[in-house]
């Protein structure tokens, strides 16, 4: 299209921004407006996508400019600081390909396609949902989030969130997150993911709970365990060392990128199913086989990074995706299929899991207020525990 013609409005792919990292990890700064969590954490299960994709074709004969510098130029709509967040975003598309660098150079003829996500609303409203409060005092909530429970509202999920279920349980004893009175999220979970979450109630604990987790742990208390149920055997322990970024090939995902940020996972096996393997049948009279491989493990996490599905990634990555896991474990349906001819306890157990096999059971940090070190710990919940028994029903 010629320079300063209207961009095409088309149709483009839905973006959905799942969790399991630090809110405090946000480029740049510690405190993370709830406004912009609700973008950035939209469910992947209902997500809206962008009604009015934005289509733009550099014309003929001209010169090499940056991207977003490009698209500044051709939708005067929207700013270029908006374009440049959408490009990080991973909303726009070149020659069908996702791109995410917004120094990027671009030449004549290159087709791209920005999608505008929808507008949210800015304030989620309280809700009178059930929460498991395991502590709570005038600077922090403490609780075990269910599998099933969005963090913060997106679109697809504008209520029915912790947040929501937050506002409603605090109501009266927050002091305000930035002069708001809203709860600070500082940690995510996955929607599918259970376990530990702290949140806190003053902007002094957001600050001092949002370094903690930007910090890692290097230098403090912080301590953050997941358990993992994964298909095969690992090694009994290990690091996974990588960079994560979005997936250039399925914008819904992360994977292992050279162009992604720094992730490390330290993981110990825990358990093995079954423990004992025995010996495969002689075949015609031969010699007895090498036992069989353990169909799964039972796998201890520990973050050191806080990466958007981090541990479904490194485990994925080792090739040992997480059971119940559609996104990374696609391709290990014939361990179900193998799981089945084992053990129809089992099978039956992991058909109505419904997500991840993935629990944060432990949690560490320092009170924001006395500096004492705090640890909470959460039991399997009830989905998983069956299925860990079924397992080591297996002979």
């Amino acid at each position: 299209m010629k320079a300063g013609a209207k961009a095409k409005r088309g149709r483009g792919p839905r973006d959905t921004r799942p969790d399991e990292t630090s809110a405090a990890e946000a480029p740049g700064r510690t405190d993370v407006d709830l406004d912009d969590l609700a973008i950035d954490e939209t469910s992947p299960d209902g997500a809206a996508g962008p009604s009015d994709p934005i289509a733009v074709e550099i014309e003929a004969g001209a010169s090499a400019e940056r991207l977003d510098a490009a698209l500044a130029a051709r939708i005067p709509d929207l700013s270029r600081s908006r374009l440049k967040a959408l490009i990080a975003e991973g909303r726009v598309s070149l020659d069908g390909a996702t791109v995410v660098d917004p120094s990027r150079k671009i030449n004549a003829g290159a087709r791209l396609l920005v999608a505008v996500p929808p507008p949210v609303p800015a304030r989620p409203e309280p809700e009178d949902i059930p929460l498991a409060i395991l502590h709570e005092d005038d600077d922090l909530i403490v609780l075990d989030k269910p599998a099933g429970l969005v963090v913060h509202p997106g679109a697809g999920n504008l209520g029915g969130t912790l947040v929501n279920a937050l506002l409603h349980h605090c109501r009266g004893s927050l002091s305000g997150i930035g002069g708001v009175e809203r709860p600070g999220i500082v940690h995510r979970l996955d929607k599918d993911t259970s376990g530990v979450m702290v949140v806190a109630k003053t902007d002094r604990a957001h600050r001092a709970l949002a370094e903690q987790f930007a910090d890692h742990g290097r230098t403090g208390p912080l301590e953050r365990a997941y358990l993992a149920l994964v298909w095969g055997a690992p090694v009994e322990a290990g690091t996974v060392e990588t960079r994560i970024g979005r997936d250039p090939r399925d914008r819904q995902a992360m994977a292992v990128t050279a162009s992604g940020r720094e992730a490390i996972t330290h993981f110990e096996v825990l358990e093995r199913f079954p423990s004992d393997p025995a010996p495969r049948p002689a075949a015609r009279g031969g010699r007895a086989m090498s036992a069989d491989a353990p169909i799964a493990s039972l796998v201890e996490c520990r973050l050191e990074t806080g990466r958007t599905h981090q541990i479904r990634v490194h485990m994925a990555h080792l090739g040992h995706p997480l059971l119940g896991d559609e996104t990374y474990g696609a391709g290990f349906r014939t361990k179900i299929e193998k799981l089945a001819r084992r053990s129809d306890t089992a099978a039956a157990a992991l058909s109505d899991l419904h997500r991840q096999a993935l629990h944060a059971r432990l949690l560490a940090f320092a009170h924001p207020a006395t500096g004492r070190t705090m640890r909470f710990e959460s039991p399997l919940p009830a989905d998983l525990a069956r299925l860990v028994e079924a397992l080591r029903s297996i002979a």
